[in-house]
């Protein structure tokens, strides 16, 4: 009974060394096989330079040869709730260009000899961060529902927020064929009758209401100015800084004041909207044609030498297997 914990111990000793050696071993075949590639690679230097030296000198001159692709960005803005028919427009263009549709292409003016040169996508415009802000604002604005006062302004700011910007991207070869592809694509996607149609009533109503509110603020100037002048002439009729117009009713001149601030501030936006609503889908920005950025790794320059030692890489790695082969039938 006694002896048992020694031959607990000693057992223990030995699983230990044991496994001391495995890493050990472990090691020192990590060691050979980096010690035999470093063989390989000295041995194979010459061949492996020639390589890369042929593949960026073939890279380069395949980058030199090969037509760059151009693009151009339109920023919009789309107007009156109309993303949906944006994106379907900019799909149908792009399922045209696809098909080689020439008779749609003439309608809108497009030269169709070559069509497949043409393509046409949209993305919305992300930024997390302007999210966030957005998000904090309208939490903000969400404090002031139950104000009237407010109610416009919250609208205003809610449809204007709950749209966001979307880039347009057309990529074309010849710079100039580009241009006027893109500028009749955006002319066929401003063209459509019903939004068009909209488009012009909501600018009669923002009209309308610019014309009336004026109205009120020179109505309401003129109150102000009689309010003055009876300051300087008739301070004895003022009571507590109110104007009788009729014997029943009675109005501060503070509240005048704040109901003219806010027929300004109305006049303010509805010409802003007059401004951001000429066309059903507005352009921010109409970009230049500049030439599209390839990713490092898909250039020829990398690619082609990439491939070439690969190739040599396999072959090398099929002759070994080979040779393993022979000795084992051997």
């Amino acid at each position: 009974m006694a002896d048992q914990p020694v031959n607990s111990n000693s057992s223990d000793e030995i699983d230990l060394g044991q496994l001391f050696q495995l890493i050990g071993k472990g090691f020192n075949k990590i060691g050979i096989a980096f010690l035999r590639l470093f063989l390989y690679l000295k041995k194979h230097a010459l061949i492996l330079g020639g390589l890369i030296i042929i593949g960026l000198a073939a890279g380069y001159g395949l980058n030199q040869v090969t037509e760059k692709k151009m693009k151009i960005e339109v920023i919009v803005k789309p107007n009156l709730e109309s993303k949906d028919y944006l994106y379907n427009a900019v799909e149908e263009i792009e399922s045209n260009l696809r098909s080689g549709n020439a008779l749609f292409f003439d309608r809108i003016g497009v030269d169709t000899s070559n069509l497949k040169e043409f393509k046409i996508s949209i993305d919305p415009i992300d930024d997390e961060e302007k999210a966030e802000a957005d998000l904090a604002y309208l939490e903000l604005l969400g404090k002031f529902q139950g104000n009237e006062d407010f109610s416009d302004v919250i609208k205003s700011e809610l449809l204007n927020r709950s749209e966001p910007s979307h880039m347009i991207t057309f990529l074309f070869k010849d710079i100039d064929k580009g241009r006027v592809f893109a500028e009749k694509v955006m002319q066929h996607i401003n063209a459509n009758t019903y939004l068009r149609d909209l488009t012009e009533v909501a600018k009669q109503n923002a009209l309308d209401r610019i014309e009336k509110n004026e109205i009120f603020v020179d109505q309401i100037d003129i109150l102000i100015s009689a309010y003055t002048k009876s300051l300087e002439f008739e301070g004895e009729q003022i009571k507590n800084q109110r104007i009788t117009f009729s014997a029943e009713e009675k109005t501060e001149i503070t509240g005048l004041f704040e109901i003219k601030n806010q027929l300004v501030y109305d006049i303010e936006l509805k010409k802003i909207a007059l401004k951001e609503q000429k066309d059903p889908i507005n352009i921010i920005n109409f970009g230049n044609s500049q030439q599209v950025k390839k990713a490092f790794f898909g250039r020829s320059v990398i690619l082609i030498p990439s491939l070439l030692l690969l190739l040599f890489l396999g072959i090398s790695a099929l002759i070994a297997i080979n040779k393993r082969a022979s000795n084992l039938t051997t």
